[in-house]
């Protein structure tokens, strides 16, 4: 009986990033099996760039727009079929390498995998908060899957077909310290604030009184949050309070539009003005 060659699917993992000389090489050493390795580089100012060529990288400059723009721009520069998306602050255990690996050698009629997190806030293991059904499409075919290019941030990758959950999970290191927190949740809600504006109603009051304490509710009562002891009261508190900043900037985006608005008008008045 003659021996099986199997020859498995190659695949691309792509990393966007903007100065992370600190997350990146351990995100790079989980993912060195990869048949290719794209760091989507938004011109750091830190040693990024000689991280990811020492680690025989490829190393791409785009200007950054959006999350998901950046994703598709580096989606479409993979040498090979198969592509995974993750962030700096991600990493593959070899559990999850060796279920993809065997997932490549025959991936059948799936077009895409959806991970399961474990999340951690500064090296401690969360295991509730909501936190643990956390799960991402990151893998897929280059040529049929991508990024809805009208969610700004926090999208989930689309694909058309079967998609199969693994069953290892994707290790995430949320921030290291708050103040990277405090960094992240404003560009994130800058950036929720413009993707909600238009499906969000007029009154922002009722809103941003309840979802807070709703969210808060949920995380730390209802999923468990309780249960992580301190870690999982910091988490679900600021939890709580990117709701509220998510609305707060929505508030502003408003008034900033009416007062553009309201400064354009009365230029318009001036320039139509006759003496």
């Amino acid at each position: 009986m003659g021996m099986r060659f199997v020859l498995r699917q190659k695949l691309t993992v792509i990393i966007p990033a903007y100065n992370e000389e600190i997350n990146l090489p351990d995100a790079l050493r989980s993912v060195a099996w990869a048949d290719e390795i794209i760091v989507v580089d938004s011109f750091s100012t830190d040693k990024t760039t000689d991280i990811a060529v020492a680690a025989g990288a490829r190393v791409l400059s785009h200007e950054f727009v959006n999350d998901t723009s950046q994703k598709n721009w580096a989606i479409a520069q993979a040498t090979h079929p198969w592509v995974m998306c993750m962030d700096a602050d991600e990493r593959v255990p070899a559990p999850l390498r060796d279920e993809l690996l065997a997932f490549l050698e025959d991936p059948g009629d799936v077009k895409g995998l959806r991970l399961y997190r474990q999340n951690h806030l500064m090296d401690k293991p969360i295991h509730y908060c909501d936190w643990q059904n956390d799960s991402v499409l990151r893998v897929f075919p280059r040529d049929e899957g991508g990024y809805p290019e009208d969610r700004l941030v926090h999208a989930d990758a689309q694909v058309n077909g079967k998609v199969k959950a693994c069953k290892a999970r994707l290790d995430h290191y949320t921030f290291r310290s708050f103040d990277q927190y405090l960094k992240k949740v404003s560009q994130y809600t800058a950036w929720a604030a413009r993707d909600r504006d238009a499906r969000t109603g007029s009154c922002l009051l009722i809103p941003m009184l309840t979802h807070p304490v709703w969210r808060f509710f949920k995380q730390y009562i209802l999923r468990g949050g309780i249960l992580d002891g301190v870690a999982g009261l910091i988490i679900c508190v600021m939890s709580a309070f990117s709701v509220f900043l998510k609305y707060a900037r929505i508030w502003e985006l408003r008034r900033l539009r009416k007062s553009a608005d309201a400064s354009r008008f009365a230029q318009e008045s001036c320039d139509g003005h006759v003496d």
